[in-house]
């Protein structure tokens, strides 16, 4: 034997081949897996291109032990048995591989030593997509492939762990408002509500990850650097499991469609069809607190406006327990019943608003016994013994008590009583001071030296929350009442209220799977849900999310940018889109709401249209805007806006308006609207001249114009008298009425004066002596004078619009479908 032949075999047998690596593909896609136990390729199989960036370190399966990231340094195959080997700590694991049509799932069957293994990552998966992340699904596409990770079970999250907490470091869930900050501009670098996907520097990752729960821990949670995570039995991180895929970015639904059904994981329908691609998911609605006196008028509103749901904003007495309303309901839950009926038989469903676990103080959870398995921050004893009026506490430690973030209650549990205490004291001995006995219901009692003190955890709406076995309990009775009530609607507020339980997104999943499980199967093919929290697991229970407050701005500025931005987030994670709550007052106009129609038309996204039935009878523009919403919302979910249109009308800044002709036919009006204000002027001096330059986009035409004496609540005004307008050079024209504070006054291109007041109740209507100038196309000025009694005047608010060529709309041949 020569020796150039000794050193070919000593070569062969020490450096890697194509050999020893180990491919598994699926029609589309294949990823292979070298000597190691990494990834080296995924590759596309239609378009012959590889999408791993080659350069990046992709271990099937990393460990952490003690703290410290183990990572393969070798891998044996035997058929779809994988054995990977982790050298200093001499583990070993072994993946079973399945493959499918459309993906291949990966299982760790067996590892030795589990009891050293703090968590397990699959992955992070490198790849050199970067165009689109879907933070949450857990998939990133360019025009031309996707790349896609799915955790088959609860217990595998979507993500990367932190050292010790579950809670996705990638998005505050306790901190919401801090999102309206991010730009648009900034969304694929600053992915907010998951990191299933995570951009990097040259492409995204995937990743996914099982944690060791066998033992308790001390883990920061929820503000608090000293947390108790209770010990939690589900098998450990044998059993962890996941899917890849690669497929056209046009084909991903069809693939999660698959692995849902194929892996037996939440696959819940909306009237027969999947809820992802369901065109009822982004189904619009009206939120009313009504009552089964109220139930007709409120029915009444909503088939006027012609939607398909009716929501409950407030309908339960308490949280935790879920009664009803006892004056709206008298019957708790049969009262439900009996609405959920009446609303049936008119085409209307009804849903209601929760706050998942999150107890009252009043609740029966709380008073007169408080529930062992309330959540808990941590747990000290006595070192003396109290008497039922004893308002000084010697514990042995303050660890848990002495922090103030996110402890609004300051609530203690000895027993079968609650304690609230103001402080902790300075130094030894730890002291709660100024105690209240009995808090909530519950009764004072003597306490002996060495029981157990309990800090529970509380929520900033002054509630209490639940460990997990509770959060079960809750989803369940959650569950019973959609069931024997019928209730076709359901959000999951306060979703974030779960991860009291020290579980983080893994709380989130239980609470709502074991929800989801105990619905019936009618119920699970025909329920709406949403939630305020997002999670890889919960992308397939969730059939959307509706996040947007109208709370905190006007009509169209309330949370507006971060609205934007989660049509964003819908698309690049394949979720029906929802332009969150919107609320309408008495002032409300039919401009506004066509505004807000023009949006969902634009983002085809559904909405909440919150209204009081009381501000809806004072508002007199209530049944133009009910009308308006029927037009609008019948037309979307229909189909019938063109792509370009619906580009169109995702810019805030353009405004429509849509008349229906016919049952098939609409006719859409692009607007071009200029606000300004005018300084009215005092009567001892000459008016102003000044004009302010209007562009016409449009052909030339009668200019409308809106006029309003707006004040703010600290403001007070006299009247506006001689209001003149002239446009360009032409001669002014005379308005033959004042504007009161408070006063809208409308003109119209029919040059119609309209006076109204600022509930929209018409008190003058006349035809002008003459009509307001036409604009032409182009620049013109626009004069508007106006005189005041008084030196010191608000301005008038101005409002000049311009309308384009109407473009006929049709009934597509068949309805359109997500």
């Amino acid at each position: 034997m020569n020796k150039y032949f000794i050193t070919l075999l000593f070569l062969s047998l020490c450096l890697p081949t194509r050999a020893q690596s180990k491919p598994f593909e699926t029609a589309d896609f294949r990823v292979t897996l070298n000597e190691k136990g990494y990834v080296v390729s995924f590759f596309d199989k239609q378009k012959k291109r590889e999408y791993h960036p080659g350069d990046q370190a992709t271990p099937l399966l990393r460990l952490s032990v003690s703290d410290k990231i183990e990572e393969p340094i070798s891998m044996k195959a035997d058929g779809n048995m994988l054995t990977l080997y982790y050298a200093q700590r001499s583990l070993s694991a072994v993946v079973t591989v399945v493959k499918k049509s459309s993906y291949i799932s990966f299982e760790l069957t067996a590892i030795s030593d589990p009891q050293k293994i703090d968590w397990i990552v699959w992955g992070p998966f490198a790849t050199s997509i970067r165009e689109i992340i879907g933070e949450t699904v857990g998939v990133v596409r360019n025009h031309e492939f996707a790349l896609g990770i799915q955790a088959l079970n609860v217990k595998t999250l979507g993500g990367y762990p932190t050292e010790l907490n579950d809670n996705d470091p990638s998005f505050n869930i306790f901190d919401t408002e801090s999102l309206i900050d991010i730009k648009v501009s900034e969304k694929n670098e600053k992915l907010y509500r998951g990191q299933t996907a995570k951009a990097t520097d040259k492409g995204s990752v995937l990743q996914a990850y099982t944690r060791n729960r066998a033992a308790d821990r001390i883990i920061p949670n929820w503000g608090h650097t000293q947390y108790t995570s209770p010990a939690y039995a589900d098998g450990g991180i044998k059993g962890s499991r996941i899917a890849l895929f690669g497929c056209a970015p046009t084909k991903v639904l069809e693939t999660i469609r698959t692995i849902e059904q194929a892996e037996n994981l939440p696959h819940p329908k909306l009237n027969g069809e999947w809820i992802k691609t369901a065109r009822d998911a982004t189904a619009s609605y009206l939120i009313i607190g009504f009552s089964e006196q109220t139930l007709d008028d409120a029915l009444e509103l909503t088939a006027k406006a012609g939607l398909k749901y009716l929501y409950h904003g407030h309908p339960f007495k308490s949280w935790g327990s879920y009664s009803l309303l006892e004056d709206a309901f008298p019957q708790n839950w049969i009262s439900m019943k009996n609405c959920v009926d009446r609303a049936n038989a008119k085409g209307i469903h009804l849903g209601v608003h929760t706050l998942s676990n999150f107890i009252n103080t009043n609740d029966p959870y709380v008073t007169p016994i408080p529930d062992k398995r309330l959540a808990v921050v941590g747990t000290s004893t006595l070192t003396q013994g109290i008497d039922d009026a004893t308002q000084i506490i010697t514990l042995e430690s303050p660890v848990f008590f002495n922090q103030m973030q996110n402890n609004s209650l300051r609530s203690v549990r000895i027993g079968n009583e609650i304690i609230r205490y103001k402080e902790v004291s300075a130094a030894a001995p730890w002291q709660l001071l100024e105690c209240i006995r009995g808090a909530y219901g519950t009764k004072p009692a003597h306490h002996a030296k060495g029981v157990s003190v309990d800090k529970l955890m509380d929520h900033g709406y002054k509630v209490f929350l639940t460990n997990t076995e509770l959060s079960e309990e809750i989803a369940h009775q959650l569950a019973r009442f959609c069931n024997e009530t019928g209730i076709r609607q359901i959000s999951f507020d306060g979703l974030e209220g779960t991860t009291a339980s020290a579980m983080g997104q893994y709380a989130i999943n239980l609470f709502t799977k074991a929800w989801y499980e105990k619905l019936t199967p009618a119920l699970k093919g025909s329920v709406i849900n949403d939630a305020s929290g997002s999670s890889h697991y919960n992308w397939h229970i969730n059939t959307r999310y509706n996040w947007g407050e109208p709370w905190y701005a006007g009509f169209r500025e309330s949370q507006t940018q971060y609205r934007l931005m989660n049509q964003d987030y819908f698309r690049r994670n394949y979720l029906p889109s929802m332009l969150g709550w919107f609320s309408m007052n008495a002032q409300t106009s039919v401009e506004d709401a066509e505004w807000l129609l023009a949006r969902a038309a634009g983002f085809d996204a559904g909405f909440a249209f919150n209204v009081n039935l009381k501000q809806v009878s004072a508002n007199e523009a209530s049944d133009a805007i009910f009308r308006a919403i029927r037009t609008w919302e019948t037309a979307r979910m229909l189909g019938v806006f063109s792509p370009e249109q619906k580009k169109r009308m995702e810019n805030i800044q353009q405004e429509f308006h849509l008349e229906q002709l016919a049952d098939d036919k609409w006719e859409l009006s692009p607007l071009h609207i200029q606000r300004f204000t005018v300084s009215p002027t005092p009567s001892s001096e000459n008016p102003g001249t000044r004009g302010v330059a209007f562009h016409n986009p449009y052909a030339e035409q009668s200019l409308s114009l809106t006029l309003q004496l707006k004040l703010a609540k600290t403001e007070s005004a006299g009247p506006v008298r001689s209001i003149k307008i002239r446009i360009n050079e032409s001669e002014k024209v005379s308005i033959p009425f004042g504007l009161e504070p408070d006063q809208i006054l409308k003109i119209t291109h029919q040059n119609m004066a309209q006076l109204y007041d600022k509930n929209w109740r018409l008190l003058q209507s006349i035809s002008l002596p003459s009509p307001i100038p036409k604009v032409q196309n182009g620049v013109n000025t626009v004069f508007i004078e106006a005189v005041v009694a008084s030196h010191s005047h608000p301005p008038i608010y101005v409002e000049c619009k311009t309308v384009g060529t109407p473009e006929l709309l049709k009934k597509p041949a068949s309805p359109s479908k997500k």
